[in-house]
């Protein structure tokens, strides 16, 4: 059975990480979010949200960021290894629905694939 955990190892915690992936990744975008990749050295899969206060209060913020992390626990073997993927929450993002973020992750993981 495959491990459905997000822990430490797999997240984006520090800025120099983060500022990596800006200026070397590949962005892919659509109507919520913006999908930055780039290639690590750790051979671990990895990932970091960023949410600014554009994107709505710390409630509306939050929820979205544990619909992410419920999205790659669960779909962590469509990442591909040794990558780092950083999640951008575009501003006025309305209520969304685990749903309808997977939809439209799932569309820009098939589009950022393509591409690599």
């Amino acid at each position: 059975m495959v491990e459905q955990s997000f822990g430490k190892h797999e997240r984006i915690r520090k800025r120099k990480d983060y500022l990596k992936v800006y200026q070397n990744g590949v962005r892919v975008d659509s109507k919520n979010f913006i999908i930055i990749s780039c290639r690590n050295r750790s051979g671990v899969k990895r990932l970091g949200f960023t949410a600014s206060k554009k994107a709505g209060n710390s409630v509306k913020r939050n929820r979205i960021k544990r619909i992410l992390r419920e999205f790659f626990r669960l779909n962590k073997e469509r990442f591909p290894v040794s990558q780092d993927t950083v999640i951008i929450v575009k501003k006025n993002v309305p209520s969304l629905k685990y749903q309808d973020v997977c939809r439209e992750l799932e569309s820009l993981l098939i589009q950022k694939t393509d591409v690599q």
